[in-house]
């Protein structure tokens, strides 16, 4: 029922909203309150990218412009279900660099270690879902210049999943009560 057309926009609507919903979620503090969990081991392997959210309403912003497009909602979620399924495949050490071209329009294992590294030249890197094409044209990509060190750049000292899902929001609440006013 649906045109083949409508899929390819929808592969790269969903790839392009993953993009801004990734960046956002590490220059807005909230956002990043969500993500923080995702970036709080210091391995990087498929154990990482389980390391999701509980509580994943900050990214419904990102995709409702895909519904005023006229995707359904099932669209949407199958979209999202392809981009996360692509990005666990990358959450490794095993693959180094692979051939140019692929390294050029696709996010590798190469470009997605650099997006976990901790170090001052990776922060807020590469994040793109499955095109690093992203990246590229929004001035975030970095490539792969030497082996990463993993994790947040004050490391957690707790393997207490509860405090690892809502510790940031926390912070977030006692910095906002300290700071006196709300646009502070």
């Amino acid at each position: 029922p649906h045109a083949w057309w409508t899929w390819v926009i929808l592969f790269f609507a969903d790839d392009l909203a993953f993009y801004w919903y990734h960046r956002t979620s590490h220059v807005v503090r909230v956002f990043w309150a969500s993500h923080v969990v995702h970036h709080s081991s210091q391995h990087y392997h498929r154990s990482t990218a389980l390391r999701q959210p509980w509580v994943p309403m900050t990214a419904l912003p990102f995709w409702l412009p895909l519904c005023l497009l006229g995707y359904k909602p099932w669209m949407i979620i199958l979209a999202q279900s392809w981009n996360l399924i692509y990005q666990f495949g990358i959450h490794t050490e095993r693959i180094g660099r692979l051939p140019r071209p692929i390294e050029f329009i696709f996010n590798t294992p190469s470009h997605h270690r650099v997006h976990h590294g901790s170090d001052p030249i990776y922060l807020d890197r590469n994040y793109a879902g499955i095109l690093i094409v992203w990246d590229r044209m929004f001035k975030s990509f970095q490539p792969e210049l030497q082996r990463p060190t993993y994790g947040l750049t004050v490391p957690v000292e707790t393997y207490n999943v509860f405090a690892l899902q809502y510790d940031e929001y926390q912070r977030v609440c006692r910095d906002g009560w300290r700071a006196g006013r709300g646009s502070d």
